[in-house]
Protein backbone atom coordinates (compact mmCIF):
# COMPACT_ATOMS: atom_id res chain seq x y z
CA UNK A 1 0.00 0.00 0.00
CA UNK A 2 2.96 2.29 0.98
CA UNK A 3 4.78 1.27 -2.84
CA UNK A 4 1.04 2.59 -4.25
CA UNK A 5 0.97 5.74 -2.14
CA UNK A 6 4.60 6.42 -3.35
CA UNK A 7 3.30 5.93 -7.03
CA UNK A 8 0.62 8.50 -6.47
CA UNK A 9 2.66 11.05 -4.92
CA UNK A 10 5.22 10.95 -7.82
CA UNK A 11 2.70 10.89 -10.64
CA UNK A 12 0.25 13.77 -8.92
CA UNK A 13 3.92 16.09 -9.00
CA UNK A 14 4.53 14.73 -12.41
CA UNK A 15 1.24 15.96 -13.50
CA UNK A 16 1.32 19.24 -11.07
CA UNK A 17 4.86 19.85 -13.10
CA UNK A 18 3.38 19.44 -16.58
CA UNK A 19 0.15 21.49 -15.71
CA UNK A 20 2.66 23.94 -14.25
CA UNK A 21 5.07 23.94 -17.61
CA UNK A 22 2.33 23.96 -20.40
CA UNK A 23 1.76 27.99 -20.29
CA UNK A 24 5.92 27.91 -20.43
CA UNK A 25 5.69 26.01 -23.28
CA UNK A 26 2.57 28.03 -24.59
CA UNK A 27 4.32 30.94 -24.20
CA UNK A 28 7.58 29.72 -25.64
CA UNK A 29 5.62 28.51 -29.12
CA UNK A 30 4.27 32.66 -29.37
CA UNK A 31 7.42 34.15 -29.14
CA UNK A 32 9.05 31.57 -31.80
CA UNK A 33 6.01 31.98 -33.74
CA UNK A 34 6.31 36.23 -33.67
CA UNK A 35 10.13 35.73 -34.45
CA UNK A 36 9.30 33.66 -37.87
CA UNK A 37 6.56 36.05 -38.52
CA UNK A 38 9.06 38.98 -37.88
CA UNK A 39 11.73 36.98 -39.96
CA UNK A 40 9.39 36.67 -42.88
CA UNK A 41 8.72 40.26 -42.96
CA UNK A 42 12.18 41.64 -42.85
CA UNK A 43 12.65 39.09 -46.18
CA UNK A 44 9.17 40.78 -47.81
CA UNK A 45 10.79 43.97 -46.73
CA UNK A 46 14.07 43.40 -47.93
CA UNK A 47 13.10 41.79 -51.74
CA UNK A 48 10.54 44.90 -51.33
CA UNK A 49 13.25 46.79 -51.61
CA UNK A 50 15.73 45.19 -53.71
CA UNK A 51 12.91 45.37 -56.41
CA UNK A 52 12.59 49.02 -56.22
CA UNK A 53 16.21 49.68 -56.52
CA UNK A 54 16.50 47.15 -59.85
CA UNK A 55 13.43 48.11 -61.64
CA UNK A 56 12.04 50.14 -62.79
CA UNK A 57 8.88 51.87 -61.64
CA UNK A 58 7.42 52.45 -64.95
CA UNK A 59 8.10 49.37 -66.79
CA UNK A 60 8.41 47.02 -64.05
CA UNK A 61 11.31 46.04 -65.96
CA UNK A 62 14.92 45.19 -64.63
CA UNK A 63 16.78 49.14 -64.27
CA UNK A 64 20.18 49.75 -65.10
CA UNK A 65 21.75 48.82 -62.62
CA UNK A 66 20.26 45.23 -63.10
CA UNK A 67 21.53 45.62 -66.47
CA UNK A 68 25.21 46.05 -65.30
CA UNK A 69 24.90 43.44 -62.82
CA UNK A 70 24.10 40.94 -65.75
CA UNK A 71 26.57 41.81 -67.59
CA UNK A 72 29.14 41.62 -64.95
CA UNK A 73 28.22 38.71 -64.21
CA UNK A 74 28.06 37.18 -67.62
CA UNK A 75 31.25 38.10 -68.87
CA UNK A 76 32.83 36.79 -66.09
CA UNK A 77 31.63 33.16 -67.58
CA UNK A 78 33.23 33.84 -70.60
CA UNK A 79 30.06 32.83 -72.84
CA UNK A 80 29.03 34.25 -76.08
CA UNK A 81 27.46 37.79 -75.50
CA UNK A 82 25.57 40.12 -76.96
CA UNK A 83 23.94 43.35 -76.43
CA UNK A 84 20.46 45.01 -78.25
CA UNK A 85 20.14 48.79 -77.45
CA UNK A 86 16.39 50.51 -78.44
CA UNK A 87 15.54 53.79 -78.67
CA UNK A 88 11.64 54.23 -79.29
CA UNK A 89 11.43 57.15 -82.49
CA UNK A 90 9.56 60.39 -81.60
CA UNK A 91 8.19 59.09 -78.09
CA UNK A 92 8.60 62.78 -77.03
CA UNK A 93 5.71 63.80 -79.76
CA UNK A 94 3.48 61.03 -77.90
CA UNK A 95 4.16 62.24 -74.40
CA UNK A 96 3.37 65.97 -75.79
CA UNK A 97 0.54 65.38 -77.70
CA UNK A 98 -0.91 63.01 -75.23
CA UNK A 99 0.13 63.52 -72.55
CA UNK A 100 3.23 61.74 -69.57
CA UNK A 101 0.16 59.27 -68.31
CA UNK A 102 -0.10 57.69 -72.00
CA UNK A 103 2.95 58.11 -72.18
CA UNK A 104 4.19 55.38 -69.12
CA UNK A 105 1.47 52.86 -70.50
CA UNK A 106 2.90 53.10 -73.58
CA UNK A 107 6.77 52.22 -72.69
CA UNK A 108 5.05 49.81 -70.23
CA UNK A 109 3.20 48.30 -73.48
CA UNK A 110 6.61 48.49 -75.71
CA UNK A 111 8.53 46.63 -72.70
CA UNK A 112 5.79 43.57 -72.37
CA UNK A 113 6.14 43.46 -76.11
CA UNK A 114 9.63 42.92 -75.93
CA UNK A 115 9.13 40.11 -72.68
CA UNK A 116 7.55 37.66 -75.69
CA UNK A 117 11.22 37.25 -77.71
CA UNK A 118 12.15 34.59 -75.17
CA UNK A 119 15.72 32.82 -75.57
CA UNK A 120 18.18 33.49 -76.62
CA UNK A 121 17.35 37.00 -75.57
CA UNK A 122 18.00 36.68 -71.46
CA UNK A 123 17.23 40.23 -69.60
CA UNK A 124 15.20 43.16 -71.20
CA UNK A 125 15.82 46.16 -69.23
CA UNK A 126 14.44 49.18 -69.18
CA UNK A 127 17.14 52.13 -69.06
CA UNK A 128 15.46 55.63 -68.75
CA UNK A 129 12.58 57.48 -70.81
CA UNK A 130 12.03 55.62 -74.31
CA UNK A 131 15.57 53.49 -74.11
CA UNK A 132 15.40 50.02 -73.21
CA UNK A 133 18.16 46.80 -73.69
CA UNK A 134 18.26 43.45 -74.35
CA UNK A 135 20.63 40.92 -73.69
CA UNK A 136 21.32 38.21 -75.67
CA UNK A 137 23.00 34.58 -74.85
CA UNK A 138 24.59 33.34 -78.09
CA UNK A 139 26.63 34.31 -81.36
CA UNK A 140 26.27 36.92 -83.79
CA UNK A 141 23.42 35.60 -85.87
CA UNK A 142 20.99 34.94 -82.50
CA UNK A 143 22.06 38.83 -81.82
CA UNK A 144 21.17 39.88 -85.25
CA UNK A 145 17.54 37.55 -85.08
CA UNK A 146 16.81 39.24 -81.39
CA UNK A 147 17.39 42.92 -82.34
CA UNK A 148 15.41 42.39 -85.79
CA UNK A 149 12.03 40.29 -83.88
CA UNK A 150 12.58 43.23 -81.34
CA UNK A 151 12.25 46.14 -84.06
CA UNK A 152 9.57 44.28 -85.75
CA UNK A 153 7.34 43.46 -81.80
CA UNK A 154 7.70 47.17 -81.53
CA UNK A 155 6.60 48.43 -85.24
CA UNK A 156 4.54 45.46 -86.22
CA UNK A 157 1.24 46.70 -85.07
CA UNK A 158 0.06 49.73 -83.31
CA UNK A 159 0.20 50.57 -79.14
CA UNK A 160 -3.31 51.33 -77.43
CA UNK A 161 -2.98 54.65 -76.13
CA UNK A 162 -6.13 55.92 -74.22
CA UNK A 163 -8.87 55.85 -77.12
CA UNK A 164 -6.44 56.04 -79.84
CA UNK A 165 -3.74 53.61 -81.68
CA UNK A 166 -0.17 54.56 -82.21
CA UNK A 167 2.33 53.17 -84.50
CA UNK A 168 5.98 53.19 -83.07
CA UNK A 169 9.53 52.98 -84.99
CA UNK A 170 12.55 52.51 -83.45
CA UNK A 171 16.50 52.82 -83.66
CA UNK A 172 17.88 49.46 -82.44
CA UNK A 173 22.04 49.13 -82.37
CA UNK A 174 23.72 45.51 -81.28
CA UNK A 175 26.77 44.74 -80.64
CA UNK A 176 28.70 41.43 -79.75
CA UNK A 177 31.26 40.81 -77.09
CA UNK A 178 35.03 40.87 -77.78
CA UNK A 179 37.35 38.75 -75.82
CA UNK A 180 39.01 42.32 -74.79
CA UNK A 181 35.89 44.32 -73.78
CA UNK A 182 34.40 45.07 -70.21
CA UNK A 183 30.64 45.59 -69.84
CA UNK A 184 31.22 49.24 -71.00
CA UNK A 185 32.64 48.57 -74.08
CA UNK A 186 29.86 46.39 -75.06
CA UNK A 187 27.46 49.21 -74.23
CA UNK A 188 29.29 52.15 -76.12
CA UNK A 189 29.79 49.38 -79.08
CA UNK A 190 25.83 48.94 -79.22
CA UNK A 191 25.05 52.31 -78.59
CA UNK A 192 26.81 53.38 -81.28
CA UNK A 193 25.32 51.07 -83.50
CA UNK A 194 21.80 52.50 -82.04
CA UNK A 195 23.00 55.91 -83.05
CA UNK A 196 24.16 54.42 -86.79
CA UNK A 197 20.36 52.82 -87.41
CA UNK A 198 18.97 56.59 -85.82
CA UNK A 199 21.15 58.55 -88.62
CA UNK A 200 20.55 56.11 -91.27
CA UNK A 201 16.93 55.61 -90.72
CA UNK A 202 17.66 51.50 -91.04
CA UNK A 203 15.71 50.21 -88.46
CA UNK A 204 18.54 47.90 -86.73
CA UNK A 205 22.02 47.92 -87.16
CA UNK A 206 24.91 46.27 -86.34
CA UNK A 207 27.93 48.06 -84.40
CA UNK A 208 31.00 48.85 -87.26
CA UNK A 209 34.48 49.71 -85.65
CA UNK A 210 35.46 51.57 -88.78
CA UNK A 211 32.71 54.28 -88.16
CA UNK A 212 34.04 57.22 -86.38
CA UNK A 213 31.05 58.64 -84.29
CA UNK A 214 30.90 62.29 -83.66
CA UNK A 215 32.10 63.35 -80.16
CA UNK A 216 29.22 63.38 -77.60
CA UNK A 217 26.35 61.16 -79.67
CA UNK A 218 27.74 57.78 -77.68
CA UNK A 219 27.37 58.38 -73.53
CA UNK A 220 25.33 55.87 -71.49
CA UNK A 221 28.96 53.61 -71.50
CA UNK A 222 29.87 55.74 -68.97
CA UNK A 223 26.78 54.34 -66.67
CA UNK A 224 28.88 50.96 -66.47
CA UNK A 225 32.64 52.26 -65.21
Amino acid sequence: MSHLNSYLTAAGGLLAGLAAALPLLAWQRRIIHQQRQALAARERDRSYWHHLATHSDTTDLPNRRALRTHLEATFSLGEPLGLVLIDLDRFKWVNDTYGHEHGNDLLYQVGQRLTTLGPPAALVAHLSGDEFAVVVHGDEGDVEDVARTAYTRISGSPNKVGDQEVTLTASVGYAVAEPHMLPRDLLQAADQAMYLAKARRSGAHAHDPSHHTPPGAVTRYRDLR
